[in-house]
């Protein structure tokens, strides 16, 4: 069942022209509704206007061979492996549902614009299969367990919010794409196209809706990644004060309350938040 094609059954009654132009339209979408959510929250012009305002605060240059390097750890680290996540559980839905999504889109695009003859090998089908089960696997034991809201703020699975527009839709793609494909090979006509109906609303939703969801997160995040590897390595900080020894005489001499509110012996203040498991991000 996993190698059937199902965008090959579809081309029976729906030429792959048609499906070709509906999933141009759906990177019009995302592409328009990236730039539009830029210049609506003005979060590039922030971005930049950030980066220049440290400039001042620079301890050091980085050369272009440190730049790179940072470059790839951010793209190996924070990126290709999710080191953002403290919470293991976490990183690893989310491992599931970026690499599923992934396998998902490349494989869609691969069977309905480079096999139009309906010969694609089994592979590509069967990879897109396995793509929408990770993305379930990894978006339903988020949506279900991890959500901060509700295994941290014990709010209900079913409350929903604005920024759940995102997960939910991409979860409706998926799910919806893998019951009509078997839905079609079990030769079940109505449900098929019911699944296909569903599949294409909930498609819409997530490529349409850029400018509501989350969806552009995955353009800005390894940026902003990025910018804050290189704002430790130049030590600016983002203009935040260094942490220094509470005994130093000269941060004393900058900061004379500290003996006021932790004694003239201060104590280490220890793990602070991070004693606690993370819960959350």
């Amino acid at each position: 069942m996993l190698s059937n094609n199902p965008f090959a059954e579809l081309s029976a009654s729906i030429p792959y022209a048609v499906m070709q132009y509906f999933i141009i339209l759906m990177v019009i979408f995302v592409v328009g509704g990236t730039i539009f959510d830029m210049i609506h929250k003005k979060s590039a012009k922030y971005f930049f206007a950030k980066a220049e305002a440290a400039k001042a605060s620079r301890k050091r240059e980085i050369d272009t061979g440190e730049k790179l390097g940072i470059a790839v750890q951010t793209a190996l680290v924070d990126v290709a492996t999710s080191g953002e996540f403290c919470n293991p559980m976490r990183r690893i839905s989310h491992l599931f549902t970026m690499y599923g999504f992934i396998l998902f889109l490349v494989n869609t695009v691969a069977l309905v614009f480079a096999y139009t003859d309906n010969n694609a090998p089994a592979i590509v089908s069967t990879l897109w299969h396995v793509g929408a089960l990770m993305v379930m696997f990894g978006g339903y034991w988020f949506w279900f367990f991890i959500r901060v809201d509700v295994s941290a703020e014990a709010k209900p699975w079913y409350k929903l919010a604005r920024a759940d527009l995102f997960i939910l839709s991409l979860l409706g793609t998926t799910t919806f794409g893998f019951l009509w494909s078997v839905a079609l090979s079990s030769g079940a006509g109505f449900w098929s196209g019911l699944f296909l109906a569903l599949l294409l609303v909930s498609s819409v939703v997530l490529f349409g809706g850029v400018i509501w969801s989350k969806f552009a997160h995955m353009f800005f995040k390894p940026a902003a990644a990025f910018n804050k590897r290189m704002i430790k390595a130049d030590g600016s900080r983002e203009n935040l004060p260094e942490i220094g020894d509470l005994t130093d005489p000269e941060l004393l001499k900058k900061f004379p309350d500290i003996a006021e509110y932790l004694g003239t012996n201060a104590p280490n203040m220890g793990l602070g938040i991070k004693r606690e498991r993370p819960q959350h991000y």
